[in-house]
């Protein structure tokens, strides 16, 4: 009987994934549902948590449980508020969207509660707003707005229990709620430990049913690992409509950009720069990542014209060869996907007869931007040859094509907007597909080889 009670006692034990959630009956080094090392945590039951607990949670609504036929669904054109911040919008799909859920990752420091407080404030819609503080305390939250400049009466609640914040939700029925940040809340009935994979999964889905059935717009603030992704497990990013990543640029310069979004485009990217009263709007954002010079442009450096979303940026692609040690070639590369810099180079050495496989190749893009555009793939060959030969490329020249493996020049989209962009910030020579037939004729060209 001891032996059997030793053994249901065991059986109970169960380790969790904290990224996806997954349940194994035993420590696993690698999860089988999601591939991450080293992230099985071990678990105890607890107790079930009821449909109709104390938190007030999963209370039936009228008519919410009854079909609807498809045409007889009102969509009308107030489905969207406008944020107040035309770079937010612009992200978003055009403003917040109503009832909709909005994680919002990013480093420490980098600004999202500014972010997320400055979006309060300018959020044009009348009724209360709700700001979550699990981290900070009033008056720190206090400190900062008054710093901002932050007109708006905005409710401020520091509480991390989901059933205290649920039943403040329905009482102010507000217009817009923040949590920041979500890995803070716990339910008491599945232990007082905050961060844990049910918690954030428990406390993440009862926010996002009180937005729903208030249609208001619910913001998540959430933590992001030492690799950069969203800290805690994966399904939370199913979950939401929108997944933001808010990321460093150069300097001052602050990137907002979507990786999934239900109502908008994930091309699109907001840019920012932190000044001592928050985030200020870029002005010009063509010109953002142009590096200024006073003497000449070194060699290794070319300009190109990028496509994101429905702008044109220009900006500047920087290349540096070196020979490789111990006779194993390397690409380093964080800005570029370094595939994307082996392919191209590979071409130009087919077509050139020129050796990139004994030397060590680095590459940025000036400005600390991410780019994953195929027009950028002829002014990376640019910066490459420029950088292995030497030969600098003329002054006041931007390009923007793709290349393929045979060495041709492949047309981009919206090469009329990328080539008047460029003339615009006084670049007099935009190379592309239009004016040249290939990589080799167009090197030859450019370089006078």
């Amino acid at each position: 009987m001891i032996m059997q009670n030793h053994f249901m006692a065991k059986e109970k034990i169960r380790f969790e994934c904290s990224s996806c959630g997954n349940i194994e009956p035993k420590w696993l080094g690698k999860c089988p549902a999601c591939g991450s090392w080293n992230s099985f945590i071990e678990i105890k039951p607890v107790k079930p948590v009821s449909s109709k607990s104390a938190t007030g949670s999963r209370t039936e609504k009228k008519d919410s449980a009854r079909p609807q036929k498809l045409s007889r669904i009102n969509t009308t054109a107030g489905t969207r508020y406008a944020s107040g911040q035309s770079e937010a919008d612009r992200v978003l799909g055009g403003g917040v969207m109503r009832g909709a859920s909005v994680l919002v990752g990013g480093e420490p420091g980098i600004g999202k509660s500014t972010l997320m407080l400055q979006l309060s404030s300018s959020l044009i819609a009348e009724g209360p707003v709700l700001y979550i503080s699990g981290e900070e305390s009033a008056s720190q939250l206090k400190m900062r707005a008054d710093r901002l400049g932050i007109t708006r009466d905005i409710e401020v609640l520091c509480e991390t229990e989901i059933g205290s914040i649920l039943k403040q939700i329905d009482r102010l029925k507000p217009v817009m709620i923040v949590t920041d940040s979500v890995q803070t809340l716990y339910n008491s009935e599945l232990g007082m430990v905050a961060g844990t994979v049910n918690q954030i999964k428990f406390c993440s889905d009862e926010l996002i049913t009180r937005a729903k059935l208030y249609n208001c717009p619910l913001f998540l603030v959430a933590h992001v690992t030492k690799e950069g992704n969203i800290a805690g497990p994966k399904v939370l990013e199913h979950m939401v409509d929108t997944v933001l990543y808010f990321e460093h640029g150069a300097s001052d310069v602050r990137l907002l950009r979507a990786v999934k979004n239900r109502f908008g485009s994930i091309d699109e990217i907001g840019l920012f720069k932190m000044s001592e009263k928050g985030l200020m709007q870029v002005d010009e954002p063509a010109s953002l990542f142009l590096v200024k010079r006073k003497g000449e442009q070194p060699a290794g450096t070319c300009t190109a014209a990028v496509y994101e979303g429905s702008r044109v940026l220009m900006m500047e692609i920087q290349a540096l060869t070196v020979p490789a040690k111990g006779g194993l070639s390397r690409v380093f590369s964080e800005k570029i996907d370094g595939r994307r810099v082996s392919r191209v180079a590979a071409v130009l050495e087919k077509n050139l007869s020129l050796r990139f496989s004994d030397q060590d190749i680095y590459v940025n893009v000036a400005g600390g931007i991410k780019i994953d555009e195929v027009g950028t793939d002829l002014p990376l060959a640019l910066a490459l040859y420029s950088a292995r030969t030497g030969i600098q490329v003329p002054p006041g020249t931007a390009c923007s094509g793709e290349i393929s493996l045979a060495g041709e020049i492949m047309p981009v989209a919206h090469l009329d907007r990328r080539s008047k962009t460029a003339a615009d910030m006084g670049f007099k020579n935009f190379v592309s597909p239009g004016n040249t037939s290939g990589l080799k004729e167009s090197i030859q060209k450019i370089f006078g080889k």
